[in-house]
């Protein structure tokens, strides 16, 4: 979801649709009716409030809130009351021309004289959702009944290394399934370097559609599909639908570990007896290994007004980024080397933040392997006025270091299934990368 400061900062990232191959003169931004044309981000945020009715000012925000409320007598009683789309109604490509604008460097630059990935995650969100805008668009409509909202990042995974500050960004992105009221939106970047793009990384986006108050779910347009490869590229969708229902159902928070993993687990323990002490009370710790307790990392995060999106609700990039920068300050303070991410997968939003929330985040390095580190980082809101917690997100990278890491061990149960956990999350990294 879009955040003014994020999109104001980036009002040189352009996006094209594959409809139409005209430039439109900057400051004067296509109507999204007649197909999307080329758009400065700085135009795509004044037009996404339009779709909206989003306000500008944040003293206005509940009187925006109040009139978009209005027009739920615009949704759609059925999803076969909305015309069916295809996924050229929704492609997009968008640049981020950090070679040819050096004035944006300053927002992606890092002191490793590198692409800041957390400002990535940002673009990648704004993308999302519009992207989804674009496939649920009415031309008949002055303003989208339709709130669209960050519901999972499935999966992104990172097919080179190095991101250049001094080099051209692409990204281009589509519709590839529809639900009832899910989308899933999945989008590719790409960067110019000796004279040609090469491949950087792969996201896979799940956005939902909510009533104009954001209290209910609502109906979006059908995908039509018109050949064998959009047909198989939807099919994927029902894989990856089908895959995220399975991996809920075996969650540890719900079923017991598999035999194997009790196996595991068991080995863990044994592995840090005393021998001598004949107790399993006498625990020590195995070498070069590091108990979990002594691999976290927190921080505190104040919700301003500032990083709000068109709803009035904390920017999801924006959780995400700070997730990411405090997972990637987390292992490499575990490692004691400079991390390289290597996937990012099953970030979950389970609920809102609001603005004016005290956000608690918490990085935990939950299982290790070779020069890998999998973070799990755990984010929730405190209300300070009546002291209750409530989870926000769940956030999982995979990095990469620079030499071999300890081994992180679990001292608890509840330790060793965050250690299941990561190493499920881990072992499917490794599969994509195969």
């Amino acid at each position: 979801m879009f955040s003014p400061r994020a999109l104001k900062s980036a009002s040189s990232l352009m996006c094209r649709g594959f409809f139409t191959g005209q430039m439109c003169r900057q400051g004067k931004a296509p109507d999204m009716a007649e197909g999307n044309t080329f758009l400065l981000v700085s135009n795509v945020r004044n037009r996404l409030r339009e779709i909206v009715g989003a306000s500008t000012n944040w003293k206005d925000h509940q009187q925006a809130l109040a009139e978009r409320a209005s027009l739920s007598q615009n949704l759609a009683k059925s999803q076969d009351e909305l015309p069916a789309k295809t996924m050229k109604d929704s492609a997009i490509e968008a640049h981020l021309p950090l070679g040819t604008q050096p004035a944006l460097r300053e927002k992606y630059l890092n002191y490793h004289n590198s692409v800041r990935f957390g400002r990535i995650l940002e673009d990648l969100d704004s993308l999302a959702v519009l992207i989804c805008y674009s496939h649920t668009w009415n031309k008949e409509l002055k303003r989208s009944p339709l709130s669209i909202v960050t519901a999972l990042v499935d999966k992104i995974d990172m097919r080179k290394n190095i991101i250049y500050p001094d080099c051209d960004i692409k990204f281009t992105g589509h519709v590839t399934w529809v639900g009832k009221t899910s989308i899933e939106a999945k989008m590719h970047m790409s960067q110019y370097h000796d004279g040609a793009y090469t491949d950087v990384l792969d996201a896979t986006f799940v956005m939902v559609a909510r009533d104009p108050e954001n209290k209910r779910a609502a109906f979006i347009n059908p995908l039509k599909l018109e050949s064998p490869e959009e047909e198989a590229i939807f099919q994927q969708g029902e894989i990856n639908k089908m895959r995220r229902v399975e991996l809920s159902t075996a969650s540890l928070l719900k079923v017991a570990p598999t035999a194997e993993e009790r196996t595991l687990v068991h080995s863990l323990f044994l592995n840090t007896l005393d021998t001598r002490r004949m107790s399993f009370r006498g625990r020590i710790l195995p070498p070069n290994s590091v108990w979990m307790e002594d691999a976290k990392l927190k921080g505190l995060e104040i919700c301003h007004p500032e990083e709000r999106n068109i709803f009035n609700r904390i920017f999801g990039g924006f959780l995400m980024r700070k997730a990411y920068e405090l997972g990637r300050a987390n292992a490499c303070a575990f490692a004691g080397c400079r991390p390289t991410v290597v996937a990012v997968d099953d970030i979950l939003f389970r609920k809102p933040v609001e603005i004016g929330s005290l956000l608690l985040l918490s990085s935990q390095v939950c299982y290790t392997e070779g020069m890998y580190v999998q973070v799990r980082v755990h984010s929730e809101v405190l209300d300070p006025l009546t002291q209750q917690h409530n989870t926000t997100n769940v956030f999982h990278f995979t990095f990469r270091l620079e030499k071999d890491v300890p081994a992180v061990v679990p001292q608890s149960y509840g330790e060793s299934m965050l250690y299941l956990d990561g190493k499920r999350h881990f072992d499917g990294t490794m599969r994509n990368h195969c």
